[in-house]
């Protein structure tokens, strides 16, 4: 069986009745976090499950460490250095707008950078530019196992 890939994933998905190319430059903040949030969710439930084949509770509470607003604003505060200009620039309107929802069990800050994170990830992904995607979630991660690594060591 050839292992090949003559179009990438996009193209496949495009194929799919109702769906269309999106502008993500004309998407409001919110609608950028609300693809991001889909698109992290996939990333982080691929990882975990590549980890191994686990109850789905168990995969769910490893899933939802990465997801949580906390989480994602831990990993913001990391790739912030890293962004450019017009990275920044999206992270800055996701996290500055106004949000339908309150934040449940997470600081309002906290929140309002998860939310820059996630529209800065669906902005990403609809501009087609999933190797930088993937480099700032690979910052974003490696930064929450520093994390993790020096809270073992702390406890020793």
């Amino acid at each position: 069986m050839e292992k090949s890939i003559e179009f990438g994933f996009e193209h496949y998905i495009h194929m799919i009745p109702g769906v269309r190319e999106i502008d993500a430059k004309n998407c409001s903040p919110l609608v950028l976090a609300y693809i991001g949030d889909c698109v992290f969710d996939l990333i982080i439930k691929t990882m975990v499950v590549g980890r191994g084949n686990r109850p789905v509770h168990r995969l769910h509470e490893e899933t939802s460490r990465y997801v949580q607003a906390s989480a994602q604003s831990f990993m913001m505060r990391s790739m912030q250095e890293h962004l450019t200009e017009e990275e920044h620039a999206i992270y800055r309107r996701g996290r500055n707008s106004r949000t339908v929802s309150p934040a449940k069990n997470q600081s309002i800050t906290d929140y309002r950078r998860a939310t820059g994170f996630e529209a800065l990830i669906g902005y990403l992904y609809l501009q087609g530019e999933y190797q930088r995607l993937a480099e700032l979630v690979t910052v974003g991660l490696e930064s929450m196992e520093d994390e993790e690594k020096s809270r073992e060591a702390d406890k020793e």
